[in-house]
């Protein structure tokens, strides 16, 4: 999976336009990043990734390019 069919699963996931997010921008700087999205993000990672990640490892995150970090395979 290349990194912009990441960005693209996490504005999908954020409800953003295509284009929106950068690897280097602050999840707390993105108003859409929240609990709903959080959750998700964890849904997404076990069904396309087969991996089950916990809210802990989420929210430890600090970037865009951090949660893309997890979805390698």
């Amino acid at each position: 999976m290349t990194n912009q069919e990441k960005l693209q699963l996490l504005e999908e996931i954020m409800e953003l336009d295509e284009g929106t997010l950068k690897e280097d921008m602050l999840l707390s700087d993105i108003d859409e990043w929240d609990s709903i999205s959080l959750l998700s993000f964890m849904a997404m990672m076990d069904e396309k990734f087969s991996k089950n990640i916990t809210g802990s490892e989420v929210k430890i995150q600090k970037t865009v390019g951090d949660l893309m970090s997890l979805m390698e395979n």
